[in-house]
């Protein structure tokens, strides 16, 4: 007779033997087995007060140790949809999450059963595949086969609901199945040649650099490539990270959410490497406003459905973004390609970076009680470590503060990207610091966002996650204020907040508090806030007159409307 191990240790047996070091979620009835063998294993939990912010969580401590980030979703039913928003966000931002959901015993199902939904269907859009469990001796195969998906590929978020009475049984021993992703390797050496070809007749060339780099772990080949060729490096919206802000040939962040001389690179180039990067809306709006029309454009991805997608391409190649890099990198020093046709435009590019940076030094002088926002963004860009994690939400501020941090090391910047999330970066954070807890932790917010998740402090005190949360306070949801303001005549309903003292509540629950309105006074929290090891939030009261409407071409004026 074959030996069994119950339901719950078989899915901690395999998450171990995937390498999973900590899990995130929230207390539920539906898999009691799984915490109870959770419990007696090395593997870390960290207990979220809502599901969404577990997702968001472990979609973070994915993006940071390359993933799988595990979130368990332990109540069937209401706990479970209250994920889908984490999904959602993972699935857009092709993070490696996967979601062990529970669900109601298989003889309840179609029976309108308490806390039944069709959470197969629900999650069926949103991610890369959702699994429904059909019998205890494929629980093990499946939570396999999840983690495989995930990993595999372009990686997005796997959702796999595992009925009720399921975790009550037992697994057939030896039926564990260690899971492995499958990547996409480099380009062959006649792609390679052709590449070598089209940047000999280079005047204007440019790398953009994506979020393959980051998966891949690939920074320090980009930075070899760029050195090599002495071309500029733009990168995508939300990945400023993928090389160190202060190297001579990064341009930061290109594109509508990007800065200027990044913009113009790629405005201008007539050979653009387009290196782990979809070229998708956030990074181009998908426009010729951005991505110079006459362009030659290479694409590399792991993913062949988006080569050419949005921008045709002289060359689509599916490949490894840091594999890539690596063997240009060599095949380029042994042809010795030479750069000279291209030093008028890196010159001129090396003026427009040391003007930009002149630019940031002076917004972080900027004088006025409350502060301008930029010169809060100054302040907190002078104050960061080099080996510092930020997370971002979305909305105006966040997406300027994006190409206004500084980074040293990568991965070290977490956003929403194209899902525009507003209430994941504190969240994120957390886990960002489960996963590196030698690194430290920024998150920056605006007041509207931080009031959606903060009772997530009370996580951060309780499991030891010294993150410091900054809340740009301006007393409103400032992007939509300003769209009422500019194209709605003031006419203004919903855009007002009142907001509690959010360093008060920290104090009360065990963390640290400080407020600044004044210049000089947010760096000097932050110093002290990164010095003191305990959980902390920096209320900034900014300039509520110093919103802006990022999106002009999203409404008409109002002269026409009803006042």
């Amino acid at each position: 007779m074959s030996k069994s191990m119950g339901a719950g240790e078989a899915v901690v047996d395999l998450l171990e033997q995937a390498g999973v070091k900590t899990v995130f979620g929230l207390l539920g009835g539906s898999m009691l087995e799984l915490y109870d063998a959770l419990r007696m294993s090395k593997i870390g939990y960290v207990g979220a007060r809502d599901e969404r912010a577990a997702g968001h969580m472990a979609d973070a401590y994915a993006r940071i140790t390359g993933g799988p980030g595990v979130v368990l979703g332990a109540q069937a039913g209401p706990g479970v949809v209250n994920l889908t928003t984490a999904v959602a966000e993972a699935h857009l931002a092709y993070s490696p999450l996967v979601a062990i959901a529970g669900a109601i015993s298989r003889d309840q199902a179609g029976r309108d059963t308490f806390q039944e939904v069709d959470q197969q269907a629900l999650f069926a859009p949103i991610s890369k595949k959702s699994i429904l469990v059909p019998s205890p001796e494929r629980l093990p195969e499946l939570m396999a086969e999840a983690m495989r998906i995930a990993m595999s590929g372009r990686r997005g978020p796997v959702v796999l609901h595992v009925p009720r009475d399921i975790f009550a049984a037992d697994v057939p021993a030896g039926t564990l199945i260690r899971h492995g992703g499958n990547q996409a390797g480099a380009p062959d050496s006649e792609q390679i040649a052709s590449i070598l070809s089209l940047l000999a007749g280079a005047e204007k060339p440019v790398i953009i650099a994506g979020g393959g780099f980051k998966w891949s772990q690939g920074s320090q080949a980009l930075v070899a490539l760029a050195e090599v060729l002495q071309i500029p490096v733009v990168s995508s919206t939300g990945h400023h990270d993928v090389m160190a802000t202060d190297h001579p040939l990064h341009a930061g962040q290109g594109g509508p959410r990007g800065n200027k001389v990044a913009s113009n690179l790629t405005r201008e180039a007539d050979v653009i490497l387009a290196l782990g990067t979809r070229l998708g809306f956030n990074s181009t709006f998908h426009s010729n406003d951005y991505i110079n029309a006459e362009a030659a454009i290479v694409q590399v991805d792991v993913d062949g459905s988006a080569l050419g997608r949005y921008f045709p391409v002289a060359m689509g190649i599916v490949a490894d973004a840091r594999a890539a890099a690596q063997v240009l990198t060599t095949a380029a020093g042994k042809n010795d390609l030479s750069s000279q046709a291209w030093q008028p435009w890196l010159e001129s590019f090396r003026q427009a970076k040391a003007a930009l940076e002149e630019e940031r030094r002076a917004e972080a002088k900027l004088e006025g009680k409350p502060l301008p926002p930029f010169r809060a963004l100054g302040e907190i860009r002078e104050s960061l470590p080099d080996d510092v994690i930020v997370t971002l939400d979305t909305g105006a501020m966040c997406l300027q503060a994006a190409d206004r941090m500084r980074f040293g090391t990568s991965p070290g910047l977490l956003t929403p990207l194209d899902f525009g999330l507003v209430g994941f970066g504190y969240a994120a954070a957390l886990g960002a610091k489960a996963a590196a807890p030698e690194r430290p932790v920024v998150s920056v917010m605006g007041d509207g966002g931080f009031g959606m998740t903060m009772i997530e402090m009370t996580t951060a005190v309780q499991h030891g996650l010294p993150v410091v949360a900054v809340v740009l306070d301006n007393g409103a949801w400032g992007a939509e204020k300003a769209y009422q303001r500019d194209f709605f005549g003031g006419r203004y309903l919903g855009a007002d907040l009142l907001n509690p003292d959010y360093a008060a509540f920290a104090e009360q629950i065990g963390a640290v508090g400080y407020r600044a309105s004044a210049p000089g006074e947010v760096g000097s929290a932050m110093v002290d806030a990164l010095a003191s090891g305990k959980p902390a939030v920096i209320q900034v009261t900014v300039d509520p007159d110093a919103m802006f409407s990022l999106r002009k071409d999203l409404f008409k004026p109002s002269d026409n409307r009803r006042a």
